[in-house]
């Protein structure tokens, strides 16, 4: 195959400030774009949108469709009688009347386009909507060259527990999900935890199913973003960035800090402890515990991308909290960040996670999320280091570097066929 690859990609959105989820496809294609690859991208962000370099075309929305006149009355009967039939529509059919439109407003944009022209086509979605998946399965003539892109599990019955979601039509959607599995050429995942546990319910997802890590991104960090007044540049700074759902607990972590600075009393002068997100679940116990430890730190609510980057690079110590469970499959979008920014992670999550994996065994700051004792004394060990010259020493990560990296991504893709 040739290293000029030539790739359409149909994404739901290249708007950086809508999700974390779009951050880190943009980061994809971005890297794509580097690795030297012809990349032409349509997008369904509902608004024009440039990527340097890259050609873009919005997809239309189709407005003369039953589905179409079908969701917004469902809009109307929920504005003006406090009737939401959603659940009921998805029981029926599995999807929203939107989400049938959409998916057909995508197979009308790319129906302009010739396979013969493209070696792959690439789907990209975010939360759980997989838009652009539903729209190949109606388009057969790009089946032997689908990359299906899945970057959680789905339907969202297939999280492992905690997590004990069930969707109305879940049926439909894990259907849905099986005939991907069947008529994708391969299915591509951030994780390879990821794609064997996706594999334990569609098998072909490990006859079939690469990995393509969260990519790390020159383009995003900006040394020069201003940091906010919270955070003291001059201070041990342990930064958890990131949305804290219910299953994520910040309790250990609050409690391990607390210890710490009871051991070492001196500290709570020189260090502090930062919660960035939504934490809507948790806010009552933060805040709580915000009043009581003057160098707790809990913002209310979203914080600017920009400015958690800022962030992350000054940190003396970057949080991924994660889940009280046996496994976890998910490779968290801000691990390429942290990455990037050479400083230590603490990972507070299973033992069998897709985190600790590429950590490796032998990574010294881990422990689970309700470990109390273990977070207190790596918390001492990392400010003891950052006490020698006021400044975390860095950390290489040199392997995981090229493993998020834009030669390994063209490598993978090169070698597909």
């Amino acid at each position: 195959m040739s290293a000029k690859l030539n790739i359409i990609i149909i994404t739901e959105s290249i708007e950086v400030n809508d999700s974390s989820a779009s951050k880190g496809r943009v980061a994809l294609i971005q890297n794509l774009h580097k690795a030297g690859f012809q990349l032409k991208i349509y997008h369904y962000t509902r608004k024009p949108m440039a990527l340097e370099g890259i050609a873009c075309v919005a997809i239309k929305e189709q407005k003369g469709t039953l589905n179409y006149f079908l969701s917004k009355a469902q809009l109307l009967l929920k504005r003006f009688l406090g009737l939401n039939a959603n659940q009921w529509v998805e029981k029926q059919f599995g999807f929203s009347f939107a989400f049938f439109n959409d998916s057909y407003s995508i197979i009308k944009a790319l129906q302009k386009e010739n396979p013969e022209n493209f070696d792959w086509i690439l789907t990209l979605s975010k939360a759980a909507s997989f838009r652009p998946h539903k729209a190949l399965l109606g388009l057969p003539q790009w089946h032997d060259k689908w990359l299906a892109y899945i970057h959680d599990p789905y339907p969202m019955h297939f999280y492992p527990r905690p997590y004990t979601w069930v969707e109305p039509g879940y049926y439909q959607k894990q259907e849905f999900f099986r005939e991907v599995s069947k008529k994708a050429a391969f299915g591509v995942f951030p994780s390879k935890l990821l794609q064997e546990w996706m594999g334990s319910y569609y098998p072909d997802f490990l006859e079939r199913g690469i990995v393509i890590p969260h990519q790390i991104s020159e383009n995003e960090i900006k040394t020069n973003s201003t940091l906010p007044t919270y955070f003291d540049a001059k201070k041990f700074t342990i930064l958890h960035a990131g949305s804290l759902m219910k299953q994520r607990d910040p309790k250990g972590l609050v409690e391990g800090y607390a210890l710490f600075l009871k051991k070492h009393p001196k500290a709570a002068a020189q260090t502090q402890l930062l919660f960035l997100g939504n934490n809507d679940y948790h806010a009552p116990y933060l805040n709580a515990q915000g009043a009581a430890i003057p160098s707790l730190y809990v913002s209310k609510g979203y914080v600017a991308y920009e400015s958690v980057r800022a962030m992350q690079q000054e940190a003396s110590v970057n949080v991924i909290l994660e889940a009280k469970a046996e496994i976890s499959p998910f490779l968290p979008g801000k691990f390429s960040h942290c990455i990037q920014v050479e400083k230590p992670i603490l990972h507070l999550g299973p033992t069998l996670s897709e985190t600790r994996r590429l950590l490796g065994n032998a990574y010294p700051y881990t422990a689970e999320i309700d470990a109390v004792q273990s977070i207190a004394n790596h918390l001492h060990t990392l400010y003891d280091n950052w006490q020698q010259t006021k400044q975390q020493p860095p950390v290489a990560y040199a392997d995981l570097k090229a493993y998020l990296g834009v030669n390994h991504l063209r490598d993978t893709l090169l070698n597909l066929t």
